[in-house]
């Protein structure tokens, strides 16, 4: 049913450094404005943890390399996993205090 593919560790390597220059282009744009609504803030969230997550893959994808296994990249996705989590977390708090913040002006 479930069938084991190698990982290409070089590939996957090189689209995460592709990735993380971008993504640490955009966060950098947005670092000025991370202390904004919710919607900013969870723009900047998004941004950032997109860069975290590349950089993990590098690093997963330089120990893939090294130890010959899949262990460092299912330990990164398990991680990026759980940093998305939290930060999801960290939006729905942030857009109810801005609907309570809203309703106390109203």
């Amino acid at each position: 049913m479930f069938e084991q593919q190698p990982i290409e560790a070089q590939l996957m390597g090189v689209f995460a450094l592709i990735a993380l220059a971008v993504n640490v282009a955009a966060a950098l744009v947005l670092v000025p404005h991370r202390a904004g609504d919710a919607n900013v803030r969870a723009v900047w969230l998004f941004s950032r943890n997109d860069a975290i997550g590349n950089a993990a893959v590098v690093v997963a994808a330089f120990l893939v390399v090294l130890t010959g296994t899949a262990w460092p990249d299912l330990v990164v996705a398990f991680g990026i996993a759980a940093l998305f989590l939290h930060s999801s977390f960290v939006i729905v708090r942030d857009a109810l205090r801005d609907m309570s913040d809203h309703r106390r002006m109203v």
